[in-house]
C-alpha cells in the first residue's frame, strides 16, 4: 500500500507541475480548476500524513506559476504569495476558528474582495511615478511587463494626492471583460488566428505580448487588491480597509464589491450575495476573499510556505470542467429550430451532474471544429444551458468523426432548412412535428393568445401522452370523460378547462393568427394581419405580394408565413380550428379611432381596478394610440392605477398629462 501511494504522490507531483506550465507560461489549460484542485488537495494529504516525503520541488512548497524567459526578470520584493481555498463552508468555518484561536480573541473583523480570474500584476511606484511592472511568476521571480502594462488605461502613470509614500508595490489584478473578450475572439477569428478559451487565458496572453501595440488593442482592465514594498511602512494605514480607500485617493481602480464583516455569518452573507450576482458582473470571478482586517493581527498570524495564514480564498463551486463527447444529438424547438446537442461522459460543474451541453447551431460546430470522441471543456453559469466552450485539439482520438446536419427532421421526416442570411436551421413541420408539438400547443392556449385558462404544461403533457390530442384543434373535441382520465383532474376543474376551451373560440382573429406560432409574427404584427385579411380563409391564401402590403410585413415575415402556410398539415388543421367554430370575421381595416389618442404615446402604470394592463393596452392601440414602456419626453399620455411608481413621478416632473381610469373612459367615449 506504501509503495503504491509513494507512485501516486510521485504522479501527483508531475501531474500538477505539467498543469501548471501549460496554464501559468503557455496560457493554455489543460484541466479545469476544480479538477486541478482536487489533485492539488490530494497532494496536501498525503504530504500531512507523511510529511518526510515533503521536499523544496513539491507544488505545495511554492507559488503555482512560470517565468517566460522571453522577457527579463524581476525579483519581488517580498514575496506574492498564493492564498488557501475554502471550498465548502465548513472549511470556511475552520479557517474562522483557527484566526479566533489563534489571536485569542472571540470576533474577527475580516475584509471581504472579489477573487478576480486574472493575472497578479505588481506595480512598483517611486516618488508618485510608475516605474516597472512584473507579473507574480513563481512568487519570487517575475517577468518585466512593463512596457505592455503601460498601455493599459485603468492604471495610472502617476499617483495623484499629497499623502504619498517614496515607495509603494501596488498589488493587483490584470483581466479582461466578458465584452471585450468577446469582441477579441472575434477579431481572432476574422483574422484566421487561434481563439482564446475564456477572459483570464486571453489577458495573460495579451499581458505577455512582445509589442506592446498588440496588448495596447486587447482592451485589458485592473484592479488593485493589496501592496508588497513600502517604504516608509509608517505610511501604512492601521486597516486593509483603510489602504483601499487610499488607494482610491490616489487615483488606482479598486472593485466597489467589497465590505467589512465581524465572523463567520457575515462572512457567508457577502459571500451568498456575490454568488447570487456574479453571473451580472461585467467579468470573471471565481470566489471571493476574506483577509484579516488590521495589520497588526495579519502579523500576529503570519505566513506558511505558500500563503498567509490571515486569509483564505473561498471559492465558488465550478462552471467549467473537461470532459468527453459521447455523441451529438439534434433537438427540436416549438419554432422548429434545430439545435444539436452534445451527449457528454457525466461530470459533475456547479454542483450538477451534467450528460447534455448545448452546441448552438451547425455554423458555430465548425467554427470550434467539436467531434464525437473530442475532449472538451464545457461551462454552466447559474441558469444558463450548459455549453461547449472549447476542444482539447491535443487529446482528440484518431477515429474523433466529423458531426453532419441532418436534411430532414428526426421526428416528423420533415424537411429541415435554414434560410439565406441565417444560422439557425429549421424543421418545416410546423404544428404537424411531434416535437413541436407540446410547446406549439402551450403557446396556442396562453393568455396573449387564445386565452384558455387553466389549460397549463402538465395538463398538455398528459393530454398528448394519453393521445388525446395531436394538434391544436383536437382540444375542441375534448370531452368530460375524456379529461376525467387525466392524473389529478377532478370534475369541477374539468368542467372549467372545458368551459375555457369553449369561450376561447370567441377569440379575435389577431389573437387566432398569433395562436398558430408562426414564426417572426408576433402580437402586433398578428394584429395587422387581421385588420388587413379579416378572415382566416383571406389570411391562408394569401400570396407573398399579398403579404408584402400589411404594414410592418417585410420580406422576412412573409417569407416565414408563407412557409408555414405551404405545409399541407398546417392548412389542415387550421381547417379544423374553423370547423370546431373558430373562424372570426372582422371588419377589414376596422379601428376606433378616438380624437384623443390617434397618434399619441401613452404608458400604463400601477394597478388598474376594472382592466388587465393587456385589455387597457388593446383598447388604446385599437384608438390609434402607440403604447410605449417607459416614459420620456415623446410619452402624451401617463395611464396611472394603484401603487404607480417612479413611472408617475417621472412624468409629473415632464409635465405629463395623468390620466386615471375615469377621465381614461371619458376620453374613450369622445368619438371624432
Amino acid at each position: 500500500m506504501s509503495e503504491q501511494l509513494d507512485q501516486r504522490y510521485v504522479w501527483l507531483k508531475e501531474q500538477i507541475a505539467q498543469f501548471d506550465l501549460a496554464y501559468y507560461l503557455n496560457d493554455s489549460p489543460l484541466i479545469a480548476d476544480a479538477q486541478y484542485d482536487e489533485l492539488f488537495r490530494e497532494l496536501q494529504a498525503i504530504e500531512k500524513t507523511h510529511p518526510e516525503w515533503i521536499s523544496a520541488d513539491s507544488p505545495t512548497q511554492k507559488v503555482s506559476g512560470y517565468v517566460n524567459q522571453v522577457f527579463s526578470e524581476v525579483v519581488h520584493g517580498s514575496p506574492m504569495l498564493s492564498l488557501n481555498n475554502a471550498l465548502t463552508e465548513s472549511e470556511l468555518i475552520a479557517f474562522d476558528k483557527r484566526c479566533r484561536e489563534s489571536l485569542e480573541i472571540s470576533e474577527v473583523e475580516y475584509a471581504c474582495e472579489l477573487k478576480f480570474d486574472g493575472l497578479a500584476i505588481s506595480l512598483l511606484y517611486e516618488n508618485s511615478y510608475l516605474v516597472r511592472a512584473a507579473t507574480r511568476g513563481d512568487g519570487t521571480v517575475g517577468e518585466n511587463v512593463s512596457d505592455n502594462v503601460m498601455t493599459i488605461s485603468q492604471i495610472p502613470h502617476r499617483l495623484i494626492g499629497s499623502n504619498l509614500p517614496q515607495r509603494i508595490e501596488i498589488r493587483g489584478e490584470v483581466f479582461m471583460t466578458h465584452e471585450n473578450f468577446q469582441q477579441l475572439n472575434v477579431d481572432q477569428r476574422n483574422s484566421g488566428d487561434k481563439e482564446f478559451a475564456n477572459p483570464r487565458n486571453a489577458a495573460a496572453g495579451s499581458l505577455r505580448q512582445l509589442d506592446p501595440k498588440i496588448t495596447a488593442q486587447r482592451s485589458l482592465s485592473f484592479f488593485a487588491y493589496g501592496i508588497g514594498e513600502l517604504v516608509p511602512l509608517q505610511w501604512l494605514p492601521k486597516r486593509h480597509s483603510e489602504l483601499m480607500d487610499q488607494m482610491i485617493a490616489m487615483g488606482l481602480p479598486v472593485c466597489e464589491d467589497r465590505c467589512i464583516a465581524h465572523g463567520i455569518n457575515e462572512l457567508l452573507q457577502f459571500f451568498q450575495k456575490i454568488q447570487a450576482s456574479r453571473d451580472q458582473l461585467p467579468f470573471d470571478i471565481d470566489g471571493v476573499v476574506y483577509k484579516v482586517n488590521t495589520y497588526r493581527l495579519q502579523q500576529q498570524l503570519g505566513y506558511v510556505s505558500r500563503a498567509p495564514r490571515f486569509a483564505v480564498a473561498h471559492k465558488f463551486p465550478p462552471q467549467e470542467a473537461f470532459t468527453k463527447i459521447l455523441a451529438i444529438e439534434v433537438q427540436v424547438g416549438r419554432t422548429g429550430a434545430i439545435t444539436p446537442v452534445a451527449r457528454l461522459e457525466p461530470v459533475l460543474v456547479g454542483g450538477v451532474t451534467l450528460t447534455n451541453a448545448t452546441l448552438h447551431n451547425e455554423d458555430e460546430i465548425l467554427r470550434k471544429d467539436v467531434r464525437v470522441g473530442d475532449t472538451v471543456v464545457v461551462r454552466r453559469a447559474g441558469d444558463v444551458i450548459p455549453e461547449v466552450v472549447m476542444v482539447a485539439q491535443e487529446k482528440r482520438p484518431i477515429d474523433a468523426t466529423v458531426f453532419r446536419m441532418p436534411s430532414v427532421c428526426p421526428i416528423c421526416e420533415s424537411q429541415i432548412r435554414k434560410l439565406p442570411g441565417e444560422v439557425i436551421a429549421r424543421c418545416t413541420g410546423g404544428l404537424f412535428c411531434n416535437a413541436q408539438k407540446l410547446q406549439s400547443i402551450i403557446h396556442f392556449a396562453h393568455r396573449r393568445a387564445m386565452n384558455i385558462d387553466g389549460l397549463g404544461e402538465k395538463i398538455v403533457e398528459q393530454l398528448i401522452a394519453e393521445q388525446l390530442i395531436r394538434n391544436p384543434s383536437d382540444l375542441y373535441r375534448l370531452g368530460l370523460n375524456a379529461l376525467l382520465r387525466l392524473n389529478r383532474m377532478g370534475e369541477k376543474l374539468a368542467t372549467n378547462l372545458l368551459t375555457a376551451i369553449d369561450q376561447s373560440k370567441q377569440s379575435s382573429l389577431a389573437r387566432v393568427i398569433f395562436a398558430l406560432g408562426i414564426r417572426h409574427v408576433g402580437e402586433t404584427t398578428a394584429k395587422d394581419l387581421g385588420k388587413y385579411f379579416g378572415s382566416l380563409n383571406s389570411f391562408i391564401l394569401a400570396d407573398e405580394e399579398e403579404l408584402l402590403k400589411v404594414r410592418d410585413v417585410g420580406p422576412v415575415v412573409a417569407q416565414s408565413i408563407r412557409d408555414f402556410l405551404s405545409q399541407a398539415h398546417n392548412i389542415e388543421v387550421i381547417e379544423q380550428l374553423m370547423a370546431c367554430g373558430i373562424n372570426p370575421i372582422e371588419k377589414v381595416s376596422e379601428e376606433i379611432r378616438i380624437k384623443a389618442f390617434i397618434g399619441k404615446t401613452v404608458v400604463i402604470t400601477g394597478t388598474l381596478s376594472t382592466l388587465s394592463r393587456d385589455q387597457a393596452k388593446e383598447l388604446l392601440e385599437r384608438a390609434g394610440a402607440k403604447v410605449a414602456g417607459s416614459v420620456s419626453s415623446k410619452t402624451d399620455y401617463l395611464l396611472a392605477g394603484s401603487d404607480a411608481g417612479s413611472k408617475l413621478e417621472k412624468a409629473q416632473s415632464l409635465g405629463i398629462s395623468i390620466l386615471d381610469e375615469a377621465s381614461f373612459f371619458e376620453l374613450l367615449n369622445m368619438q371624432d
